[in-house]
């Protein structure tokens, strides 16, 4: 499923936190690994841009040719790295369809000292405009950009909400999980139901209907299941879980805390003209809280 995989990078050590992980993948799959800077001028005060120096074109391109070495001799992985020009959201579109991408990995949280990559801006941007399925590295206080180091996932959780859109993400999740030898849980929250009740002063109270709960919850394990069960035909190790949650994303973020899950995925139903993720806030809460590095998708749209 990957061939060809995009890293974006900054310039900073930070950003190359996420070439662990595009490495592994990119061996495991037998697929080529590029890279891509954007040039970005430089800003000054009162609106003035000045163009790049050829002198600093020239560093950013000898940095990509020093990762890409990197690569080629400590990971043995076909890589090329190109310097790209332009707004960094639109030259990396641009470039992750010209070369057919399909996956691009990259470092959140990341900032070089021109461009930018943190949640909320360029990944936020690329998130809402990419058909490919995005890797967001999320490195933990030891993380490390040491290629030697191999960056392995080993627990994914995928979050689903019932939806054939929302499934779309379940191939490359479980493709990821494979070429790892990760395990896979199907995960969907349920929303406790509402009654309109009474309490002992005569006021309104709303409770939890206990009847319509379970009703809810099986017929989620029966979802999750019916998913769950031409996956493992395939031999994929794949289990399922319901939670009770009346915040989808706070269950999302509670089940990968608490059962040690290093991955989480799920899809960002992005509609364009806004200018935040939107999937009821639940893809945007995750995106930002999670611990866990984190695969989204965008699903295509609907025929």
């Amino acid at each position: 499923m990957f061939q060809n995989l995009l890293v974006p990078l900054d310039g900073s050590a930070f950003s190359e936190h996420a070439l662990p992980v595009a490495a592994c993948i990119a061996r495991r799959a037998g697929a080529a690994l590029k890279l891509a800077r954007v040039d970005v001028p430089i800003a000054y005060a009162d609106g003035v841009v000045a163009e790049t120096s050829p002198h600093y074109r020239g560093d950013e391109e000898a940095y990509l040719k020093g990762v890409v070495l990197r690569l080629t001799s400590a990971a043995t992985i076909p890589a090329t790295a190109e310097l790209l020009d332009g707004p960094v959201a639109e030259a990396l579109q641009e470039y992750a369809i010209a070369q057919k991408i399909d996956l691009v990995v990259m470092t959140t949280h990341g900032r070089g000292p021109i461009s930018r990559f943190w949640l909320g801006s360029v990944a936020d941007q690329l998130v809402q405009r990419l058909p490919q399925p995005i890797l967001l590295v999320r490195p933990s206080a030891g993380g490390t950009s040491d290629l030697a180091v191999a960056g392995v996932f080993k627990r994914v959780l995928i979050a689903l909400d019932g939806s054939e859109r929302a499934e779309q993400v379940i191939a490359p999740a479980v493709a990821l999980a494979s070429l790892m030898g990760a395990s896979c849980t199907l995960f969907r929250v349920v929303e406790p139901p509402k009654t309109l009740a009474l309490d002992p002063a005569g006021f309104p109270s709303n409770q939890t209907d206990p009847i319509l709960l379970e009703r809810l919850r099986e017929e989620a394990r029966s979802y999750l299941l019916k998913l769950a069960e031409p996956l493992r035909g395939q031999k994929y190790h794949v289990d399922t879980a319901v939670a009770v949650h009346a915040h989808p994303a706070t269950a999302i973020l509670a089940e990968a805390l608490a059962h040690h899950y290093d991955l989480i995925a799920l899809a960002t139903h992005a509609r364009r003209g806004l200018p935040r993720l939107f999937l009821g806030s639940v893809a945007d809460k995750v995106l930002r809280a999670a611990e866990a590095s984190v695969l989204v998708c965008r699903p295509a749209p609907s025929k």
